[in-house]
């Protein structure tokens, strides 16, 4: 087993296409196709995680923060970021960062946070636009079921909780040779007109190499006609945040009682109490306070996330509690998820969670 392997398998769990453009994610350290030794998971890359990866013989670190995130112009051991790499690269390791594709992972980060607050009903809080797209083409009417089943084993055709869909129209198209034309440039020379049926299926946007590979070896023209669209449809499996419920409404203090013992924080930084009971939480893993609108939106009485500043307390307005409880408090759960997917998915190889705390804040 390579390092490409393991990669493949996180980004069929967190594609990096859904990944935010700020963001720096991916293999940011060392060889894909090294062979694997084991596989450390962390939230943070430093110096002690390098160094624990050394000790136990892991050369891949799977890291959720990515290490390198802005311009590097020396490597001089300097700084942390730059001892971090040296040392990963003078022990030939790797390091790959997931960030922000697995905050928009259905299963992600946010999905972690209400799993132990033990939420039912979760649905997206922030749906990422632009990630459904739809493919026509066009085919002979004979070969329209070989395509279409083609297409869906290579992952279209998924809408919602439905699977194998596509649209298909009956017509008439006119060819040269293999190739077909449009009927309004006029063709020359030799022409037919063939029956074919015009094919939409839609996919999710990471999927657009292997639906484009399949279409052309699939399809008997020398040159396919197709056309590409990007739907404005929000996907409701894709985005930033998580709505969800408790099995039973909570009075206010109770409920910011239960949030520390179950995401194990000492202090939480909270707008006013509004004397209102709590069903309707919103979470956000990291910083979230792009999304205290779409939380009030929602119809949450609480919205949990972490580095709020002082004037985003006063945004709350009496219509929710903002709950600050830690960037790191919020995201600490998330790499429990990626041992449990590597675990199930590798297991002829090491897949460790790291030992050591990477919390840069202190409490007294």
């Amino acid at each position: 087993m390579i390092i490409q392997d393991v990669i493949n398998l996180l980004e069929e769990f967190a594609p990096l296409a859904y990944a935010e453009d700020f963001d720096n994610v991916g293999l940011l350290v060392g060889h894909k196709n090294t062979k694997l030794s084991g596989v450390l998971v962390t939230l943070d890359t430093l110096e002690s995680v390098v160094d624990e990866a050394i000790e136990n013989n892991y050369n891949l670190i799977v890291s959720f923060h990515p290490i390198i995130f802005k311009g590097l112009k020396k490597i001089t051991e300097k700084t942390y970021v730059e001892r971090v790499i040296l040392k990963a690269i003078k022990n030939d390791i790797a390091i790959y960062a997931i960030h922000t594709a697995l905050d928009n992972a259905f299963q992600g980060v946010n999905d972690a946070i209400c799993n132990q607050l033990e939420l039912v009903n979760k649905h997206i809080l922030i749906p990422q636009n632009q990630t459904i797209k739809k493919l026509t083409t066009f085919v002979p009417k004979e070969e329209a079921e070989i395509l279409r089943n083609a297409l869906f084993k290579a992952g279209a055709g998924n809408i919602g909780n439905y699977s194998n869909c596509s649209f298909n129209t009956e017509g008439i198209g006119t060819f040269m040779g293999n190739e077909m034309s449009s009927p309004t440039k006029g063709l020359k020379g030799n022409t037919h007109k063939e029956e074919e049926t015009q094919i939409s299926v839609t996919y999710s946007k990471h999927l657009e190499s292997s639906i484009l590979k399949t279409l052309f070896q699939t399809h008997s023209y020398e040159e396919v006609a197709y056309e590409i669209t990007t739907l404005e449809n929000k996907n409701q499996h894709i985005g930033m945040g998580m709505v969800a419920e408790l099995k039973a409404p909570m009075e206010e203090l109770a409920f910011l009682n239960y949030l520390k013992t179950k995401m194990n924080v000492t202090h939480i930084r909270h707008s006013a109490l509004l004397g209102k009971p709590i069903k309707n939480i919103a979470v956000l893993g990291g910083s979230g306070s792009f999304a205290i609108e779409a939380a009030k939106a929602s119809g949450a009485q609480v919205f949990i996330t972490s580095d709020l500043k002082y004037h985003d307390f006063f945004t709350a307005e009496n219509e929710l509690i903002l709950a600050d409880i830690g960037h790191f408090e919020s995201e600490q759960f998330t790499k429990n998820i990626l041992v449990a997917f590597l675990i199930k998915k590798i297991t002829n190889f090491a897949v460790v969670l790291s030992k050591t705390h990477t919390n840069p804040v202190k409490y007294f």
